[in-house]
Parts: C-alpha cells; sequence; structure tokens
C-alpha cells in the first residue's frame, strides 16, 4: 500500500508540474506575442490555406491548442470570423499542436535540462525589469517545468514494472484487436477531457511505451481518443455561449470524431507501418542496471499524431463550407443583434493580453454603434427618421447597456489574476472607455425621449432652433467620430492638446446655443417656454456627450497600452 501510494504521489506530482509548465509556457508566450497574435490570427480571413496556416503556426507559438480553440469560440461569437474561417483555424491547430509530441521525443536528458531551462527562466523573470523578458521568463520556467514533470512522471512509473497486476492491465490494452483498440481510445479520451490537455496524455503514453508497460500500437492509438477529448475545453467555453460558440465546438468535436472513424480501420494495416518506416530502429531495447527500456518509441508516436492529423485535414479541406453548413443545419443560430463574449468563461483559458483583445473587439463594436447612433438621432431631430428608425436607438442602447455589464464581467475575471502593470493599465482603460461609451448611448436615447416628448404635445422645432440643433449635433457628432478613430489597437499616436482645443469650442458652441435658446421665450409664445425646454436637455445631452468623448480621448493618452 505505501508503495502505491509512493507512485501515486510521484506521478501525479510530475502530472502537476507539466500542466503547470504548460500553463506558464502558453501565458508566458501569450504574452511575448501580445496583440500580434490576435493580428496574426486575422490572416485566417484571408484564404483557406492562409486560415490552416494561422491554426499551425499560432498553436505551435502557444503551445496549446485548447488556448486557440477558445480564441476562436471568441472570434467567432464576437463576429471577427465566420464558421468556416475558424474550421480552417482549428483543422491547422490539430497539426500544429503535434509539435509538442515532436518535442517530448526529441528533448534530450529531461532532468538535467528541465533544470537548466528553469534556471535561464528564473534569471529572466525575476531580475530582467523589460516585461518581454520577464514573460519569456516565464515562458522559459514553463518549459523547464514541462520536462521535470516527465522526469518525475518516468520516474514514479519505474516501480510499477515490479507489479503484475499493473502490468497485466496495461497490457490488456491491446490495439490490435477491435475491443482492445476501442479500450485505448476510450481510455486516452476520458483523461484527456479530465486533464484538458492532450499533451499531458502524450506525454504519459509515450512514457508507458519508453519503459515497455505499454505497446507501441496502444500508446500509438490513444491519439484518437485524445484528439476528442482535447475537444472538451471548447465545450466548456461555448456551453453558456451564442449558437456560434456551440458551433464552433460541435466543428470541432466532428471533425475529430469523423476522423476517428474514417481512420481506425487502417491504423494498423497502414499508419502503424507508415510511421514506423521511417525509425526502423524504434524497438530497439536498451538495458541499463538489469532495466529494459524502449527510448526510441517516442518518435514514432509523435509520427502517428502527425499523420492523423495531416490525413485529416486532407480529407477535410475540400469540403470545409459544406461541412460549415451541416454544422449551423444542427445547430441553429437565432436571428439576434449581436453575440456578446462574457457568456463564454474564456479568462481561465486565455492569457490577460488575449482577453483584453477579446475585450477590445466589443469595446469597438460599442464604438462603432454610438456613431451609427449619433447617426439615427440626426434623423430623428430633422424628422426624417421613420418609427423603426426610432426603435432601433432605443433597442440599440439596451444592448448596449448589456454589453458593458459583459465586458465589466468580462475583464474583472481578467483582473483578478496576476496582471503585469501594462496590461492591468490596459484594462482599466478598456473599462473605462466602456462606461464613457454606454454613457454616450444612454444620451442618444434621451435625446429621441425628448423630441419624441415635445411632437407628441402637438409641438415641433422651429426653423431656427433646428438649425442651432443640428449645427451643435454635427459639430459633436465630427468631435465623436475624431476620437473614435483613436480607438484601435495598436493606438495612434494624436494631439490631445488640439483634441482638448476641440472640445473647448465645442463646449462654448454649446453655452452660447443655451443662451440664445433662452433669449426666444417670450410672450409672443406661449409654447416657447416649453419647447425651449426640451431643447436645453436635447443641448445637455450633447454637452454630456463631448465630455464623455473628451474622457475618452484623456484615456487613450494616458498610458501605454
Amino acid at each position: 500500500m505505501r508503495e502505491v501510494l509512493s507512485i501515486l504521489v510521484v506521478v501525479g506530482g510530475g502530472l502537476g508540474t507539466f500542466l503547470l509548465g504548460m500553463k506558464h509556457l502558453s501565458e508566458g508566450l501569450q504574452s511575448v506575442s501580445g496583440s500580434g497574435l490576435r493580428r496574426f490570427m486575422s490572416l485566417a480571413t484571408t484564404h483557406r490555406l492562409a486560415g490552416i496556416g494561422t491554426g499551425v503556426v499560432s498553436t505551435m507559438i502557444v503551445q496549446s491548442s485548447s488556448i486557440i480553440t477558445v480564441m476562436v469560440v471568441g472570434f467567432v461569437t464576437s463576429g471577427f470570423m465566420t464558421l468556416p474561417q475558424a474550421i480552417n483555424v482549428i483543422i491547422g491547430s490539430n497539426i500544429g499542436t503535434t509539435a509538442t509530441a515532436w518535442i517530448i521525443a526529441f528533448a534530450p536528458d529531461v532532468k538535467t535540462l528541465g533544470l537548466l531551462v528553469v534556471l535561464l527562466g528564473a534569471a529572466l523573470y525575476f531580475f530582467q525589469k523589460r516585461e518581454w523578458l520577464h514573460n519569456l521568463g516565464l515562458a522559459l520556467m514553463g518549459l523547464g517545468f514541462v520536462f521535470m514533470g516527465l522526469y518525475w512522471m518516468k520516474e514514479g512509473m519505474e516501480p510499477v514494472r515490479t507489479m503484475p497486476a499493473v502490468v497485466d492491465a496495461f497490457r490488456s490494452l491491446d490495439a490490435t484487436t477491435a475491443w482492445g483498440l476501442a479500450k485505448c481510445v476510450l481510455v486516452s479520451l476520458v483523461f484527456t477531457a479530465v486533464v484538458q490537455s492532450s499533451a499531458a496524455t502524450t506525454a504519459i503514453a509515450m512514457t508507458l511505451a519508453q519503459q515497455g508497460l505499454l505497446s507501441f500500437e496502444a500508446a500509438a492509438a490513444t491519439v484518437f481518443g485524445m484528439n476528442i477529448g482535447t475537444t472538451v475545453t471548447a465545450w466548456l467555453a461555448a456551453f453558456n455561449g451564442s449558437a456560434e460558440a456551440r458551433q464552433t465546438a460541435l466543428a470541432h468535436t466532428l471533425f475529430n470524431v469523423v476522423g476517428t472513424v474514417v481512420l481506425i480501420p487502417f491504423f494498423v494495416p497502414v499508419m502503424l507501418p507508415a510511421a514506423t518506416s521511417f525509425f526502423p530502429h524504434y524497438a530497439d531495447a536498451v538495458v541499463v542496471d538489469g532495466v529494459t527500456s524502449y527510448p526510441h518509441m517516442a518518435a514514432p508516436m509523435a509520427a502517428v499524431h502527425t499523420l492523423f492529423n495531416l490525413v485529416t485535414t486532407a480529407m477535410f479541406v475540400p469540403f470545409v463550407k459544406p461541412f460549415a453548413g451541416l454544422v449551423s443545419r444542427i445547430i441553429r443560430a437565432p436571428e439576434s443583434e449581436k453575440p456578446h463574449l462574457s457568456a463564454l468563461d474564456m479568462t481561465s483559458h486565455l492569457s490577460p493580453v488575449i482577453a483584453c483583445d477579446q475585450a477590445l473587439m466589443e469595446v469597438t463594436f460599442m464604438r462603432d454603434s454610438d456613431i451609427e447612433l449619433l447617426g439615427c438621432v440626426r434623423k430623428v431631430l430633422s424628422g426624417e427618421a421613420e418609427e423603426r428608425t426610432e426603435d432601433h436607438i432605443a433597442h440599440r442602447e439596451e444592448v448596449l447597456d448589456n454589453v458593458q455589464r459583459e465586458v465589466t464581467e468580462f475583464l474583472g475575471k481578467v483582473m483578478s489574476r496576476r496582471l503585469s502593470g501594462t496590461v492591468a493599465a490596459r484594462a482599466r482603460r478598456l473599462l473605462r472607455m466602456t462606461d464613457e461609451l454606454e454613457s454616450a448611448s444612454d444620451e442618444a436615447a434621451t435625446i429621441l425621449k425628448v423630441t419624441r416628448r415635445l411632437r407628441k404635445g402637438g409641438q415641433n422645432f422651429s426653423a431656427q432652433s433646428l438649425g442651432v440643433l443640428l449645427g451643435v449635433h454635427d459639430g459633436i457628432a465630427s468631435f465623436a467620430a475624431k476620437v473614435s478613430g483613436y480607438l484601435k489597437s495598436p493606438r495612434p499616436k494624436f494631439d490631445l492638446l488640439a483634441v482638448q482645443a476641440e472640445s473647448a469650442g465645442l463646449r462654448d458652441l454649446v453655452r452660447d446655443s443655451r443662451r440664445r435658446q433662452l433669449d426666444r421665450v417670450g410672450p409672443d409664445d406661449p409654447s416657447s417656454p416649453v419647447r425651449v425646454l426640451v431643447e436645453l436637455d436635447i443641448l445637455n445631452a450633447y454637452e454630456r456627450i463631448r465630455g464623455y468623448y473628451l474622457n475618452i480621448a484623456e484615456t487613450l493618452a494616458g498610458g501605454k497600452g
């Protein structure tokens, strides 16, 4: 019993170290790449092959297909990608994730290498002030932990060789029979779904094969189960999300399930011989101190993993659009204004840098919506708006209220984690801008309400008053459009003093307009006090909008991010 407990502690600790290493490696690499990773992934929208290539390279950069899949779910949900484009990236990420298997297969002495990499990473992480070196240090420490985790899992498995019951259990996984192959697939599927890391399943299967506890065929067969099990992460991200998010998760699952069903009959007669043909000495045994091991089995296992994903990709690439259509019919997306990111619990998977990029997409939606609302408000003032235009203003204002709440919740989760100063400042800026943009939409709704109230009372703006209101509107709308142009990533430099001067000029225009409207109140027009009060409400709303956009400009100019 004590020996079993010791094995569980060492193997479990090694697995925990491995998973922690993968997390730090991924977070560090995402932070080093920063928003450049998101801009790189935008290439996926240009061409089918570009999408696949983007998935391959992005996954190799962050060493996690789960991270890329969750990002893709978010992009589809936010309208940044279409479903076919997302499928192309997912196909590429399945190929890119095989890089981890090759790294594990060809890593030299993992104990010494792990310690050296951790030492180098710690030196950068603790003693370098430049943020990109700090993040690179985190990534290197993560890689070192990956190697150390492999070492401890291998060491923990050593005593298992002397346990006949355990050895018999492993050897019962005979992938050369249909039932044995099914058990291999099921075990690897469940384990991968639980730990949410196909790399961990790969590492353990390789370790068992190298120690002779698991046959090469059984270890290689785990590729089928792990490819299906790793799709659980996408479902966790999309479970409470939009229909588009669930479509993306379903596409990922179906892609791997169909690939598994089609290729399983060819596993023993075709895939294994093809993979081992590149490594003819894979089964050579090495005896050290009376202990037999098979150190060369890892490479052909990586080859099986790569071959599976390459063949599956070749099968699906010509049929991406019909496949996307099938997925869309299985999970139908309702007609909706816009899906939002906060329904996705992505912050546990994404680094804060990428999470801020996701939030920026929502802020951009708010920015564009506010400019559109100002255009609709002008039609309301001039009497050109149809009823549906007025209804659109009210509806869009409610939508932006929800978006602000969701972005606040989303960034609140991001800011609850360990953040660098730059990322924390950026998250605070995004929160401030969502508040200002939502407030601007409230003022558009206010102008609609008071205008409706005036017209329901049987009154309307005089030609002179309308000219004043539209003049103020055009000045404020032009100012808002100019400031909105600065709200993008990377942020362009602009002259804040010039913006402040323009804002001051608009403030004076509004004050002068208020004074002129008050001067029109007189005994010759008994209805003028009511009309002027409405006009003052509208001018005050424009004054507040001016202040909100000035706040946005000052927030953008206040720091880097």
